[in-house]
């Protein structure tokens, strides 16, 4: 069901205008990998889904939408998994991790809420990434965020940059930071890059 949902979308979505996906070829080519990528509405989940395949994304979703008996049943089809953001505990690791060392992608949107301020990059993404031993590959999403953006036919654009790797010469935590600073410096250099892209573009 997710190909078919992702090649459907990408025909509805395209009435809107054509996303500009930029540096694919960053993406792993074999083994798991966190994907990391800018949240600013609800757009760009369906958008990053669809930029990557045949390629399937996994993605870690607020356990709220699971519940409901359809709503749990529509999302496990799409590949998403539950996770509780006020509570979170080891088991919140336990799928993302097991989905990684079976070489699956994990999908992450690190700011957490859907916001257009800069926000503190929350730790899951670095945390199940270097307990995964798994790169980490940035991408940054510019493009409508609402129904409203889409019709207005907002240029949309998804640049991906290169993959993090744990430092396994660092300690755990100063790993931990390593990680964090170089993903929030691969964010703010992908987004002023991506603008520059889509205003050439013009």
């Amino acid at each position: 069901m997710y190909t078919f949902a992702a090649y459907l979308l990408k025909i509805l979505l395209s009435l809107f205008g054509r996303l500009k996906v930029e540096e694919k070829d960053k993406l792993p080519q074999s083994g798991g990998f966190v994907l990391a990528c800018t949240h600013t509405g609800w757009i760009e989940i369906l958008w990053l889904g669809i930029s990557i395949l045949p390629l399937k994304i996994n993605y870690m979703a607020k356990k709220e939408l699971f519940d409901t008996r359809f709503l749990k049943w529509l999302m496990h089809k799409l590949n998403a998994f539950p996770v509780d953001r006020e509570n979170p505990g080891p088991s919140t690791l336990k799928i993302p991790r097991r989905l990684l060392n079976k070489g699956e992608i994990v999908g992450i949107f690190p700011s957490g809420t859907r916001t257009t301020e800069e926000v503190p990059l929350k730790k899951g993404a670095v945390t199940i990434a270097a307990g995964s031993n798994v790169p980490i590959v940035p991408a940054v999403y510019i493009g409508p965020a609402n129904l409203k953006d889409l019709f207005q036919r907002k240029k949309a654009g998804i640049l991906f940059g290169d993959a993090i790797l744990p430092d396994h010469t660092l300690p755990k935590k100063e790993q931990a930071e390593f990680m964090m600073e170089k993903l929030n410096e691969e964010f703010e250099f992908l987004h002023s890059e991506l603008l520059k892209r889509l205003e050439k573009g013009k």
